[in-house]
């Protein structure tokens, strides 16, 4: 009996599920009526929208491993493809605190607008000790990546092809 009223609560989560997005698409689909937009276009979009935002939920999450030394990444330039990273940060005899920034090349690094704020580390790295970012997603493109608080050269670079 158990499992027959599970079975029952699940059919009804997903037929309640199911009735959710027909009523978000008619709202959308009178919303276009009104502005006079496609409302296959809209619903296209907002499909399209609900399956990437799923993926990026799904998709595997990479670490990318930096050390730092005394004034220095040891690592001076790597190679990723697209996709979802956190970053390891690790401190190797700094003596102090590090930290981590990502910045796309090209940008100012020290306006702080400019840095993605997802790759900070989620606390200052203490001496022998590492602390990771938040998942941070990566474009293609070529970023530079430094620590204010070592400090660092500003020219490592971060290729995503």
């Amino acid at each position: 009996m158990d499992t027959n009223m599970e079975n029952v609560f699940q059919t009804y989560r997903f037929i309640a599920s199911g009735i959710h997005l027909i009523r978000q698409s008619f709202m959308m689909t009178a919303a276009c009526i009104v502005c006079g937009t496609s409302a296959f276009a809209q619903d296209s979009m907002m499909i399209d929208k609900m399956m990437k935002d799923k993926m990026m939920k799904d998709a595997p999450v990479k670490t990318i491993s930096l050390e730092q030394t005394s004034g220095e990444f040891t690592q001076k330039q790597l190679t990723v493809s697209e996709g979802t990273y956190v970053f390891d940060i690790a401190n190797n005899g700094v003596g102090h605190d590090v930290g981590f920034v990502l910045v796309k090349k090209g940008e100012d690094i020290s306006k702080p607008e400019n840095h993605i704020k997802t790759a900070y580390v989620t606390q200052p790295v203490k001496t022998g000790a590492s602390q990771t970012s938040k998942p941070t997603k990566l474009d293609k493109g070529e970023y530079v990546y430094f620590c204010p608080l070592n400090p660092t050269t500003t020219d490592n670079t971060l290729i995503v092809k």
